[in-house]
């Protein structure tokens, strides 16, 4: 199961509100690439969930993922952090085992 913090979903809805489509939903996953292997993406989507996706939703906002991310995420808390060193939505993974210096790809 993938969980969504509090301040993911406070974060998020504001973002959606304001672009304008509150009813959108969010798609995380996973990606080909970076000096680790995988990276993560999250983008906004305003289509309906495809028919194999896992759909999770936390007080209205709805997130998406395909069958194939949800094998690297599977356990996932989607965190958004906002400090003085970093702001953005931060995936603690329990399943990643190194990742890059940077943060930014990391392997299984």
């Amino acid at each position: 199961m993938i969980t969504i913090s509090d301040s993911a979903v406070a974060n998020t809805k504001k973002l959606l509100a304001k672009r304008g489509t509150p009813e959108a939903a969010v798609r995380i996953g996973v990606r080909g690439g970076g000096c680790s292997g995988l990276l993560y993406f999250l983008e906004y989507t305003d289509e309906p969930p495809r028919q194999t996706d896992r759909v999770i939703e936390k007080d209205g906002v709805k997130v998406f993922v395909d069958p194939k991310s949800f094998l690297f995420l599977d356990g996932t808390e989607l965190d958004y952090v906002a400090s003085i060193i970093e702001q953005g939505y931060k995936f603690k993974n329990p399943n990643e085992k190194t990742n890059c210096g940077c943060g930014v790809s990391f392997s299984v």
